[in-house]
């Protein structure tokens, strides 16, 4: 029967797969090498465990693996073997060994009078380039329903449920809580009804019939199984890095990034005359200008930390992979963005009356129009007016990016962290639109089921702090965007009027700015111009 291998322990705490001997579908001897591996230390062989066929492989070349993991699904030869003799003697119990072959799991599920059969399932396409198991909501052995939620996932930017593709069992996971995936990893194996299945018609026919019928089906059987695990783990794409651990060594001590290194040796490994040609070539190269590194990852050599406790009592609490990133990608941008911040106010006296006239209107609907949304409204049409906000310049600044559609981003606080959801085409939405896509998105991304295509492609961010206070702030450009608008709390403020003092309520507006791209003086049109939308929202029309 099939079973699913794990990872030996390896002497080691990980190591990487830098080649896979034997293809899915190929019949294996015990000790044989079946795929390479390479710890910081050595490359060591893996042997196969057993004789058997080797139905598909749970691992990719160049994934990091540790002792535990799942590694591959091997049909054992004994049980295709074993089978001819059990229908021979016992014509009445031919469906179970013809159970047992099509099944790709040690434990098979509880005998019925319908066929059923397993196939691996694959990291389905998650939007962005990996994510984290952070939760298996499903326990193996378990029977699940179609779209029912089985695991959760999160990325850099958002937490997802991954659903059920279909009813089945869940026979086992290919993943661990923690491990980083990404789209065709295999994931999990599922036992579903076989369509058409053929298990009834022989237990409902003759005597004889089954016993004629059996060694064709048990031949077919492993091939099907083969088929559909092989084509729901696609083969790994991409060369790998191969390099022994001298090499390894040297490049760290040469602050080399291996991946970038062509390599001369068999099958492409790196050896030490690359690294050095590698290293002499680049020292050969003129020294980058400083918009060719807008891109690049940060490198701070950081002193060490110090003892805290010494002070007293530290607890640390673990951040999730979103605040993580995020302060990542805040970090970066800080450092690539030279932004200045414009302030500035704008009097929503009139706006705010006209929000209330219509609030109610838009309860009805189920809807919430709340300033931000006013604001998203005036601000997309003003980056029609003013494309250069609505742009971003280009990795080598020479060429400035100009978008010819408008997505807006809207940051939201959430308790996994800050998310920015985008309103993809805002300058087409009316006004109740925007208010039910933000509304839905804002709810998705407090639940944890942003989906990541519905936080990608802004071309301009809005942030508001209107609800918590605060007079005024600097928010932080959101490379590659060149601008990002930050909201305070309104409050009534004495205007003069030319002949006295009146009050207006009087909304901040902090506009954070890429230098590079918006001189000081059009950052200043930008917010007065706004400030004459919201004054008076009927413009808009005009």
């Amino acid at each position: 029967m099939a079973t699913q291998i794990a990872v030996p322990d390896l002497g080691v705490e990980q190591a990487e797969i830098i080649e896979l001997l034997v293809p899915a579908g190929a019949t294996v001897k015990k000790d044989q090498p079946i795929a390479v591996l390479e710890s910081d230390k050595a490359s060591l062989e893996l042997p196969a465990s057993e004789d058997g066929v080797l139905v598909s492989w749970a691992v990719k070349v160049g994934q990091t693996v540790k002792a535990g993991d799942a590694l591959l699904v091997l049909d054992a030869a004994g049980a295709a073997a074993a089978a001819p003799a059990a229908v021979a003697s016992a014509p009445a119990a031919v469906a179970e060994p013809v159970a047992a072959v099509v099944a790709a799991v040690a434990a098979p599920a509880p005998a019925t009078s319908a066929a059923t059969t397993s196939q691996a399932i694959a990291v389905p396409d998650l939007g962005v380039e990996q994510a984290e198991i952070i939760e298996l909501l499903v326990a193996a052995g378990a029977t699940v329903k179609k779209d029912q939620p089985i695991a959760v996932l999160e990325s850099d930017k958002a937490s997802l449920e991954l659903p059920a593709t279909e009813d089945g069992v869940l026979v086992s996971w290919a993943v661990k809580v923690g491990q980083a995936v990404k789209a065709g990893d295999a994931l999990l194996v599922l036992q579903t009804a076989a369509a058409g299945a053929a298990a009834p018609v022989v237990s409902a026919a003759p005597a004889t019939a089954p016993v004629a019928a059996a060694p064709a089906a048990l031949a077919a059987a492993p091939a099907a199984v083969v088929a559909t695990a092989s084509a729901a783990v696609p083969a790994a794409s991409g060369a790998p890095c191969h390099a022994g651990p001298a090499v390894r060594r040297l490049a760290r001590e040469l602050g080399v990034d291996l991946p970038q290194v062509p390599g001369s040796g068999p099958k492409g490994r790196i050896v030490k005359d690359d690294l050095h040609a590698w290293v002499k070539q680049r020292l050969a190269q003129p020294v980058a200008a400083p918009a060719a590194a807008a891109g690049g990852g940060l490198n701070l050599d950081l002193p060490p930390e110090p003892d805290y406790s010494k002070w007293g009592v530290i607890e640390l609490k673990p951040r999730s992979r979103i605040q993580r990133k995020s302060a990542e990608n805040l970090a970066r941008s800080a450092l690539i963005v030279p932004q200045v911040t414009q302030f500035d106010l704008a009097d929503i006296t009139e706006l705010e009356a006209f929000r209330i006239s219509l609030r109610d209107s838009f309860k009805k609907d189920g809807l919430s129009l709340t300033m931000t949304v006013l604001v998203a409204k005036a601000v997309a049409y003003l980056l029609r007016e003013m494309p250069v906000f609505n742009s971003s310049l280009s990795r080598d600044g020479e060429n400035l990016v100009v978008k010819d559609y408008v997505n807006l981003g809207i940051a939201v606080d959430t308790p996994n962290g800050l998310l920015v959801p985008v309103l993809h085409n805002a300058d087409r939405m009316s006004l109740s639109e925007m208010a039910r896509k933000l509304g839905e998105l804002s709810e998705q991304a407090r639940t944890g089921k942003l989906p990541p295509a519905a936080m990608q492609g802004a071309t301009f961010s809005i942030s508001s702090l209107g609800g918590i206070g605060g007079t005024a702030f600097t928010p932080l450009v959101n490379w590659p965007e060149v601008g990002i608008l930050g909201l305070s709390r309104a409050s009534q403020q004495p205007v003069w009027d030319g002949k006295g003092f009146v009050p207006r309520l009087m909304l901040p507006l902090s506009l954070s700015y890429d230098h590079r791209v918006i001189d000081g003086a059009i950052a200043a049109r930008f917010t007065s111009r706004l400030a004459v939308l919201l004054a008076d929202i009927r413009r808009l029309l005009v």
